[in-house]
């Protein structure tokens, strides 16, 4: 058994009606996992299900709700910290979805708020949530000063009274990563949601998520991940006629076409998200590459206990996404402080 359960779920909640008691555990364990146990609440929204799991999905719906509220709130206060110096809060994943009632967020978890900010004001917007209560988590001056010299946020805040975590961006991928995405270009394109609130264009949420999913992580998490970008492009698709050519086209000028186009392939085979192939302007197809399957390994790579398999696989992705953010001399010199940091010899 895979995660593959969960994406036909996901993809056609009807397939649920099969499950004996075993698929349902299954279901449910892998859905907390990749933490899509909302978004498959609010997919089953309606369908026949067992009486042992009705109550699961109910407490589930009203948890996703509550967090989504407290998620808007905190928007909110990051908003009120930073207009005092004249910044918009421009919301990013999550959040976002969530603020802007797009169907990526209906369920969907979400953790800390992150936001994005120029960089040459991310000293003053830092120094505004410190005044409004936030503080910083990481109080090592060597993790200080490599966030701030390479990476592509501040270190982590957390608010002193309100325990939650913000994520303060200047644009959305280290600084040592390969492809240079042109935050402020994101961020002169940022459409309004409510009064000082924020998000990227549609374009722009499809080319941030994909880097995310592919230019930067290990993929844990990445069904999730995945969701979005199918949520959000079949939305964006059905209100614009060629928002597919504007995407490959931001995609191009972020330099993220290859991370783009492979998140469309894969959520076009795992979700059936409904994509449009070009011949012209540009060639573009969604068959699968022989590198997609283990993509797709990658994100299946689940057991019926939620546990993750496929163990040199995952680790496999996990040394790919360090290379993926820095040269390799400057990865070496990296791990190599943070083991002796974390070595501390008796």
């Amino acid at each position: 058994m895979s995660a593959a359960l969960l994406v036909m779920a996901l993809r056609d909640p009807a397939t649920t009606a099969a499950l004996d008691a075993t698929g349902w555990n299954s279901l449910i364990a892998m859905a907390r996992a990749e933490r899509l146990i909302g978004t498959l609440a609010f997919r089953l929204e309606g369908l026949g299900v067992p009486d042992a799991v009705r109550p699961i999905l109910a407490d589930t719906r009203d948890d996703a709700a509550r967090e989504a509220r407290q998620a808007i709130w905190e928007a909110d206060r990051a908003r009120a910290a930073l207009a005092p110096i004249g910044l918009p809060v421009i919301l990013l994943k999550g959040t976002a979805y969530a603020a802007a009632g797009l169907p990526a967020g209906r369920g969907r978890f979400i953790g800390d708020l992150d936001i994005l900010v120029p960089r040459d004001r991310i000293d003053a917007a830092a120094d505004a949530l410190v005044a409004a209560g936030w503080e910083w988590v990481k109080e090592d001056p060597y993790d200080d000063a490599y966030y701030r010299q390479w990476m592509h946020e501040l270190p982590p805040m957390i608010h002193a009274e309100r325990d939650r975590m913000i994520d303060v961006h200047h644009t959305v991928l280290p600084l040592t990563a390969r492809p240079t995405p042109d935050a402020a270009a994101m961020m002169a394109d940022a459409v309004l949601i409510t009064d000082g609130l924020y998000m990227l264009c549609a374009e722009d949420r499809v080319c941030h998520a994909a880097a995310h999913l592919l230019a930067d992580g290990d993929l844990q998490g990445g069904l999730r991940n995945l969701w979005d970008i199918h949520c959000l492009c079949e939305e964006s698709s059905e209100r614009q006629d060629d928002f597919y050519l504007c995407l490959f086209e931001k995609a191009a000028h972020h330099q993220l076409t290859a991370a783009v186009w492979r998140a469309l392939r894969l959520s076009h085979h795992l979700f059936d998200t409904e994509v449009k192939a070009y011949h012209v302007p540009i060639e573009v197809d969604y068959k699968l590459r022989w590198s997609d399957r283990a993509f797709i390994s990658r994100l299946l790579a689940r057991n019926g206990w939620g546990q993750e398999t496929r163990k040199a696989l995952v680790f496999a992705f996990f040394v790919r996404s360090h290379w993926l953010r820095m040269p390799p001399l400057m990865l070496a010199r990296h791990l190599l402080t943070k083991w002796r940091k974390g070595h501390r010899p008796q």
